[in-house]
């Protein structure tokens, strides 16, 4: 993890990379939260004997915008500003979804902060690159530009 006192002093990280994240196991406790919390039960997420026998990926695969929903905690774990009064997902730019993700799977995140734009009430808006690997995978999980407004 990278800390760094101030917004000011983040703003130097504008076209570097973060720190690479840890490996988190997908599980299918996670997949079924999730899959819960959407309302999004399609048998390929949660029917752990159909997607056995009816999968192209022979197990349950978790959802394409689970990865997506674990950028904002992953990117807490890459960096950390002192300053920060409140942080806020702000968006996302040019989501994919490349490679599934089987259950037991593990992923991390390898991120670049783009740019660092100013928004208002000594706020601004930090637009990173994410990748969530799959350990053992060429193709990602997800390729997305995020969006976060950080206030100090």
């Amino acid at each position: 993890m990278v800390v760094f006192e101030t917004i000011s002093d983040f703003k130097k990280m504008v076209g570097k990379e973060l720190p690479i994240g840890n490996w988190y196991t997908i599980t299918q406790e996670m997949i079924t939260d999730f899959a819960n919390a959407t309302l999004d039960k399609q048998w390929i997420h949660v029917d752990e004997a159909r997607a056995a026998k009816e999968s192209p990926f022979k197990s349950t695969i978790a959802h394409g915008f689970m990865s997506v929903a674990m950028i904002s905690k992953l990117l807490e774990e890459a960096f950390t500003i002192k300053s920060l009064k409140m942080g806020l997902n702000y968006g996302l730019n040019k989501v994919r979804f490349p490679n599934a993700v089987p259950v037991n799977s593990q992923l991390r995140m390898l991120s670049k902060v783009l740019d660092i734009q100013p928004l208002a009430n000594n706020g601004v808006k930090a637009i990173f690159s994410c990748t969530l690997e799959i350990k053992g995978q060429d193709k990602p999980a997800c390729v997305a530009e995020f969006l976060a407004a950080f206030y100090e």
